[in-house]
């Protein structure tokens, strides 16, 4: 089974805060696009710290599920 974390996530470039993100210190994740791996996600705040990695299908679930607020009660 491969890794499902990025050790130290600050190794790579191209991360991307949500537009929802602000800069007033809040609890920000930024993603990685076009990782072979899936989608890393980190914490904003602590950039070099690991990364979680999801595949790239439950990612797309997980966030159209988040646009249409179609969550289980």
């Amino acid at each position: 089974m491969a890794d499902r974390a990025i050790p130290n996530a600050g190794a790579l470039r191209g991360w991307r805060k949500s537009s929802y993100s602000n800069d007033q210190g809040g609890s920000c994740l930024e993603v990685l696009d076009d990782h072979p791996a899936g989608v890393p996600v980190r914490d904003s705040k602590t950039p070099e710290s690991p990364a979680l990695v999801f595949p790239s299908t439950g990612w797309t679930a997980f966030i159209t599920a988040v646009k249409v607020k179609n969550f289980l009660a």
